[in-house]
């Protein structure tokens, strides 16, 4: 009863465009469990799906009310929903083979660490998990191409990887498969050179779902981009869905055609940001639940804080686990801190100014000659108080020598820009991960 009630409100509202396609597909994975004295009760399966919902959550109430007369309040759990299969009617085979997952994943490039479970979703990345969800529920229709956008180690490949993994246990007959751009390219330069193009097109094809991870490789390569324009287009045809990642949206890809510029920009476009503190705290806890490694919350917001990029965040948790075995059955703040006091002073040992300079100019991009030169626009100046800020405080430098290395007349500038950069760290949160996220390529290259 509860279920045909919520299935009904779902399909109406998503008839009448009440509730956008992203949100009618997030609401399906969901299940009414209770009404009472206008309270409603809904179960999420997941975390991302719940944090997704309660940012309209006044949208859902509002039309919930509508829809059975009276005003209600909606509240959310997250417990287990099991997946809606799809079955096809089909007359029994004679031998009835079901292929392992080893099997699956053999076939089809994925990795088994990626799935939607242990995707980690904050406000930095819940838009772009709502539109994975949406696939999920409608591959070919809902949003395609799906194009993810964002820097390195956001996740992007992981949510790409997770929605093939949860089409495939959906219906484990759906041929996907996953391949970086370079490897697309380098498996067609083989076929053409073995002339086996026609074995290479028949595995691209007839695809249910291609995901191509860092497309941007393809561009500038005449021939490959001819062969993927086709690949594209038979996929899509087939009613195939198709999903991209690349470290920047298409419009910004440099010679990329622009019929594929065109094909690209035409499903659902988004960028996935770097995770904020919360879901960097989140990441190290599912990764220390993954690996059987027990931490307590203020150990985890530590290494949160300290460690900006994701990928780098699964690597100080092993660090900081393998300093503790025999000693200790738990991380702890203790041993979080030790682990970066011992950091902190191999960084200032080892790393030279150089090394500051070249990470601040390759992030701002520009060139040494003008972070060291007398131009002060904003972005140049900014970046002259970043490394003044980063040579200072992280590497101990005297202020004089600071002042000779940026080629600044004396040291009264250095103070006033490390004091700039100290207050602009306090007030601005993204700010700071952009300056962390240059101390941690810095401490990553020593």
């Amino acid at each position: 009863m509860l279920n045909a009630l919520w299935n009904d409100f779902i399909n109406k509202n998503e008839q009448s465009k009440s509730l956008v396609p992203m949100v009618a597909s997030i609401l399906k994975q969901t299940r009414l469990i209770e009404i009472k004295d206008g309270s409603v009760l809904l179960a999420c399966p997941n975390q991302g799906s719940r944090i997704y919902i309660l940012g309209k959550l006044t949208l859902i109430e509002r039309l919930f009310s509508a829809h059975i007369g009276k005003k209600t309040k909606v509240e959310t759990v997250i417990q287990l929903v099991p997946p809606k299969k799809r079955t096809v009617a089909t007359s029994p085979p004679l031998l009835n083979f079901q292929p392992t997952v080893e099997d699956i994943l053999s076939r089809s490039g994925l990795s088994q660490k990626y799935q939607m479970e242990n995707f980690a979703v904050s406000p930095t990345n819940q838009v772009a998990y709502a539109a994975a969800q949406a696939v999920i529920e409608r591959p070919g229709t809902a949003y395609n191409p799906l194009f993810i956008h964002g820097g390195v180690g956001v996740g992007k490949t992981h949510l790409a990887q997770a929605v093939a993994h949860s089409i495939i246990n959906i219906d484990p007959n759906k041929k996907v498969y996953f391949c970086p751009g370079d490897q697309f390219t380098n498996e067609l330069i083989d076929s053409i050179r073995g002339k086996t193009t026609e074995k290479f097109r028949k595995k691209y094809r007839h695809l249910s779902l291609l995901i191509v991870d860092d497309v941007q490789f393809i561009a500038g390569k005449t021939g490959i981009q001819e062969e993927f324009f086709h690949t594209f287009n038979s996929v899509v045809s087939v009613g195939g869905q198709v999903i991209l990642t690349s470290d920047r949206p298409p419009q910004e890809i440099k010679n990329l055609e622009d019929r594929l510029r065109s094909r690209f920009g035409g499903g659902l476009v988004l960028d996935i940001q770097p995770p904020d503190f919360e879901l960097r705290c989140a990441i190290v806890l599912i990764k220390a639940k993954e690996k059987n490694v027990e931490i307590n919350i203020e150990a985890a917001r530590l290494i949160a804080e300290r460690v900006i990029d994701a990928r780098s965040l699964e690597g100080a948790l092993i660090s900081v686990y393998a300093k503790i075995i025999g000693k200790k059955e738990i991380i702890d703040l203790e041993a979080v801190e030790s682990y970066f006091s011992q950091q902190t002073d191999r960084v200032t040992k080892k790393t030279e100014f150089p090394e500051v300079i070249r990470a601040v100019c390759s992030f701002y991009n520009i060139k040494s000659s003008q972070i060291r030169g007398p131009l002060r626009e904003e972005k140049i100046a900014t970046a002259r108080q970043v490394a003044m800020f980063i040579l200072r405080t992280v590497l101990k430098i005297n202020l004089i020598e600071v002042a000779h290395i940026l080629k600044r007349r004396d040291h009264t500038t250095v103070i006033h820009g490390v004091k700039k950069i100290q207050r602009l760290t306090m007030l601005n949160p993204i700010f700071k991960q952009e300056v962390d996220r240059i101390i941690q390529s810095v401490v990553s290259s020593t």
